[in-house]
């Protein structure tokens, strides 16, 4: 009954003839605990028998003698018949299981008459108290939370990257896409409204390879842009408005607050590696890829463009300056911080919704145990935040 039934599963599945017999014992438990206990209660009956009988014989009707034959036996029958066996058990499952099930199948072969005669009873006894054993045996199943835990006690057997990736992929499910969003402010776009001097300066500029096109406004996302294309097109001549409206790919819009996982398959099933995410008024507020998901699984990968700044500055005194625009998830990966997640997705938003109001330059707070002290608010928005706590030796930046 202790051993691993997932193991025993894999086991039975590799040709293992003892995990099958196993396996097949353990399908039916109400014969299995049948032939179990009759051989047990048999044998445990008979011992009391034989040892009254052998006192009677050499002793008669001394009482005294009888309760030391009782003691005696009850001794012997706890230590060898009851807990040594069981604490045996307990420790070796899956050794002990292997063994007794090339006995208890044929011996539940022979007493199965009786088993079945037994169980008549205590089926009849169950339906009198209303109790259906099959319905409360039903298939072992574990909740995503003690797969989590499982993962988690893996040790040895799993290794520190392949068991972070494999809770990452848990998490999949509760993660939505606006936990990860590249926010339209920084998102780097095209204008089919600006002069085709201004697109080619801008495209021979660009760290992307894929880029939204939009027309006079960020809010008329009108296509997406491949580099690839591009380049292929310069061979034919300078690039202008009408050929990018030639070689741009329809948009792709995602709902705000779908799950990892499912925008993950959805990503797969439409072939596309790059959305824009929309609110439920239809409102732009930024992007999510491909990579942004499998970075949410395996890690960062891939390389910042050679003028991103480093979102994480490491400063002499110990501090860190952080950008208001920063995820939440991201401070609590990459800097092990424990922020909230529950309602703001980013640093900014966090820290409005906590002062109720619009802060100045200077203005000095505590969330979450963390003191912080705004450096800079630009257009409504806190810019940057520099965070006093006792943290890890970091590099310069993150």
């Amino acid at each position: 009954m202790a051993i691993n039934r997932y193991r025993l599963k894999h086991m039975a599945k590799q040709g293992h003839r003892g995990a099958r017999l196993t396996s097949h014992l353990l399908d039916k438990t109400d014969r299995l605990l049948g032939v179990i206990l009759l051989g047990n209660n048999l044998l445990n009956t008979a011992s009391a028998t034989l040892v009254a009988v052998i006192i009677a014989m050499f002793f008669g009707q001394d009482e005294l003698a009888l309760l030391i034959g009782t003691i005696c036996l009850t001794f012997a029958i706890l230590i060898f018949s009851e807990i040594t066996p069981k604490v045996i058990a307990a420790a070796y499952p899956e050794r002990i299981a292997m063994f007794a099930s090339y006995i208890l199948t044929p011996l539940l072969k022979i007493l199965y008459p009786v088993v079945w005669f037994i169980n008549l009873f205590v089926s009849g006894l169950l339906a009198l108290m209303r109790l259906n054993p099959k319905n409360a045996a039903a298939p072992q199943t574990i909740s995503t939370e003690e797969l989590k835990t499982l993962v988690l006690e893996g040790g040895h057997f799993i290794q520190k990257k392949h068991q972070s990736m494999l809770l990452n992929l848990f998490d999949l499910e509760t993660v939505t896409v606006d936990d990860v969003i590249v926010p339209r402010s920084q998102v780097e776009a095209i204008d089919l409204a600006a002069d085709n001097e201004t697109i080619q300066a801008q495209l021979l500029t660009c760290h992307h390879t894929r880029l939204p096109v939009y027309r006079e406004r960020m809010d008329n996302i009108v296509g997406i842009i491949h580099m690839r294309k591009v380049l292929n097109h310069t061979k034919s001549g300078p690039i202008t408005v009408t050929t990018l409206e030639n070689i741009m790919q329809q948009p792709y819009f995602i709902p705000s607050g779908t799950p990892l996982f499912s925008q993950l398959q959805l990503f797969q099933e439409n072939r596309r590696r790059i959305g824009m995410v929309v609110d439920e008024y239809g409102e732009w507020m930024g992007l999510v890829t491909l990579e942004d998901i499998l970075e949410e699984i395996i890690g960062e990968f891939t390389t910042h463009a050679p003028t991103h700044a480093g979102t994480y500055v490491k400063q002499e005194d110990g501090s860190i300056i952080v950008e208001g625009s920063v995820l939440l998830r991201d401070l609590n990966r990459k800097l092990d911080m424990q922020f909230p997640l529950d309602g703001p997705k980013t640093l900014n938003g966090l820290i409005l919704e906590y002062l109720k109001d619009i802060p100045e330059g200077g203005t000095g707070l505590n969330i979450a145990g963390y003191p912080m002290e705004i450096m800079q608010v630009k257009n409504q928005a806190v810019k940057t935040v520099r965070i006093h706590s006792v943290l890890p030796e970091y590099g310069q930046s993150v």
